[in-house]
């Protein structure tokens, strides 16, 4: 099991929180995701298929990038 802590600058309320929660959790392979609108961060828990890349790429997407 892999575990990151991504800073993502543009959390900025409760609803950014479960809208990043909410699509990470989606993802096959990611067993934990725990966002904080407060320090700006999401911590991701994942085994294979999932992939700090494509948890990258899907926070893109939903345009909460990860710095």
């Amino acid at each position: 099991m892999s575990k990151e802590t991504l800073t993502i600058p543009n959390i900025s309320c409760g609803h950014c929180v479960s809208a990043i929660e909410a699509e990470l959790a989606k993802m096959e392979g990611v067993s934990s995701v725990k966002a904080d609108a407060e320090t700006k961060t999401v911590t991701v828990q994942w085994d294979a298929p999932a992939s700090i890349e494509r948890v990258r790429a899907t926070l893109t997407e939903i345009n909460y990038p990860a710095q």
